[in-house]
């Protein structure tokens, strides 16, 4: 018979998030609070009926998603073109 401790035990190391996959999504982060940012806009923006401030919160919200979108992509970008060039 096995112990639930063993059941635990027994899959711990593959359980963890690698480094790498902690260092990608530390590198996202900006990116998934700006998402969130966004849905939170959005969704007080549906709980009434919209208004001129709900409308400038989820543009400036969406206008954060898209520059830190833009910011990732340019890193990802000079990371593998630096990578190419050694």
């Amino acid at each position: 018979m096995v112990t639930v401790q063993e059941a635990v035990t027994a899959f711990a190391e593959w359980n963890e998030p690698t480094d790498a996959e902690l260092d990608a999504i530390e590198q996202e982060l900006p990116l998934i609070l700006a998402d969130v940012d966004l849905i939170d806009a959005q969704i007080i923006a549906m709980d009434h009926t919209p208004n001129e401030v709900d409308t400038r919160r989820v543009r400036r919200a969406l206008a954060r998603v898209l520059t830190e979108y833009r910011v990732l992509a340019n890193r990802t970008t000079d990371a593998e073109a630096a990578g190419g060039a050694a």
